[in-house]
C-alpha cells in the first residue's frame, strides 16, 4: 500500500472544484442556520435549481454563459420566496419540513419522463459547459500538473468562493448582519425594537439560496453534466457536516470544513482500498468500503460534537441558540 500516493490524493482534494462547491453551499447554510437560525434541510434543492436553471437555459434557449448564470440566480431567489412565504412566520421546524420536502420535489420533477426533452429525466443533461470553457484565457499546456481546462475551473471556482466569503463577511459586520444575529438569538426581542423579522429572514433565505445555486453550477461545470441523483437528501447532510466541522457562525468555517470533509473522505477511502488490494483485509470489498468510509466520517463527527462542538473556527457562544 502506497501511503505517499494515498496522502497526496487526499490532500489533492483541498482545492478541487467539488470542494469549492461544497464550501459555497455550506457558506449558504452558514447564512441560513449559523447567522439567522433558519433550519434549512433543502440546500441540495437550491443547488439543483441553480444547476438545472443554468443547464436548461443554455441548452434549450441557447443563452450566453452570463445570462444563464443570471437565470440560475433568479430561479434560486424565486425558489426561496416560494419556500419562505408560507413558512417564515411559523416556527423554525416548519421551514425544515418544507425545505427537505421541496428539495425532493425538485429532484423528482426533473426525473419525470414527460420532461425528458427539457431536463433529461434520470439521464440528466450534458454539454452545457462549452460557453464557459470558451472564456478560458489559459492556452493549452500544463499548469501545476493540470491541463488548462482543469486549471481554469479551479481558478474560477475558488475565486467565486473568495468573493462570496468577502461579501458574507461584510454583510455580517454591517447593521443588517447584526440584526440577523439578533434574530437568531431572540427574534421577539428584535421584533420589539421595530424590525421586520419576516423581511430579514426572507432576505437571508434568498442570499443563502443564491450561494447554493452558485455551488450547484460550480459542482456541475467540471463534470460537464448535471445528474439528479447527485442532489439527494444526503448532500444537504454532508453540507451540514462541513458547516459543523468549521463552525456555525463563521465565514471561513464552512470553507475549511469542506476541505477537511473531502480530505478525510478521500483518506479513509484510500486506506480502505489499499488494505483490500494488499490482502490485509479480506472480509470487505470495495463497494462495502465506500459505505464504511461514511460511517467512519460519521463517527469522527460525533467525536467532534462531543469534544469540540463549536467546530474549528467557532466559539461556544455561537452554540447558545442551537
Amino acid at each position: 500500500m502506497d501511503f505517499g500516493f494515498i496522502l497526496a490524493s487526499a490532500f489533492g482534494e483541498i482545492f478541487t472544484p467539488t470542494t469549492a462547491a461544497y464550501a459555497l453551499a455550506a457558506l449558504g447554510l452558514a447564512v441560513h442556520f449559523g447567522y439567522s437560525g433558519l433550519l434549512n434541510f433543502g440546500q441540495a434543492g437550491f443547488m439543483a435549481v441553480g444547476a438545472y436553471g443554468f443547464a436548461i437555459s443554455t441548452l434549450t434557449f441557447g443563452v450566453p454563459f452570463f445570462v444563464g448564470l443570471l437565470i440560475a440566480v433568479v430561479c434560486s431567489a424565486i425558489f426561496a420566496l416560494l419556500l419562505g412565504i408560507p413558512t417564515l412566520r411559523l416556527r423554525a421546524d416548519y421551514l425544515a419540513i418544507v425545505t427537505i420536502a421541496a428539495a425532493e420535489i425538485v429532484r423528482y420533477i426533473v426525473t419525470t419522463n414527460q420532461l425528458t426533452d427539457v431536463t433529461g429525466s434520470a439521464d440528466g443533461l450534458a454539454a452545457f459547459e462549452i460557453g464557459f470553457y470558451a472564456m478560458n484565457p489559459f492556452p493549452e499546456g500544463s499548469y501545476l500538473g493540470m491541463n488548462n481546462r482543469d486549471f481554469f475551473i479551479r481558478v474560477v471556482a475558488w475565486s467565486v468562493v473568495i468573493i462570496c466569503c468577502l461579501l458574507v463577511w461584510l454583510l455580517m459586520r454591517s447593521p443588517w448582519g447584526r440584526v440577523l444575529k439578533g434574530i437568531r438569538e431572540d427574534e421577539n426581542a428584535v421584533r420589539s425594537l421595530g424590525k421586520n423579522v419576516y423581511s430579514y429572514k426572507m432576505q437571508a433565505l434568498i442570499i443563502g439560496g443564491v450561494l447554493g445555486a452558485l455551488a450547484g453550477m460550480v459542482f456541475t461545470l467540471p463534470r460537464g453534466s448535471v445528474q439528479p441523483a447527485n442532489y439527494g437528501t444526503e448532500l444537504t447532510f454532508f453540507l451540514y457536516t462541513c458547516l459543523l466541522l468549521g463552525g456555525l457562525g463563521t465565514v471561513l468555517g464552512p470553507v475549511v470544513g469542506a476541505m477537511i470533509f473531502w480530505v478525510v473522505l478521500s483518506l479513509t477511502q484510500g486506506i480502505l482500498y489499499g488494505l483490500i488490494e494488499s490482502g490485509a483485509v479480506t472480509w470487505l470489498n470495495t463497494v462495502q468500503a465506500g459505505q464504511l468510509r461514511y460511517i467512519l466520517v460519521g463517527i469522527a463527527l460525533m467525536l467532534l460534537m462531543i469534544y469540540r462542538p463549536q467546530g474549528v473556527f467557532g466559539n461556544k457562544k455561537e452554540l447558545a441558540f442551537a
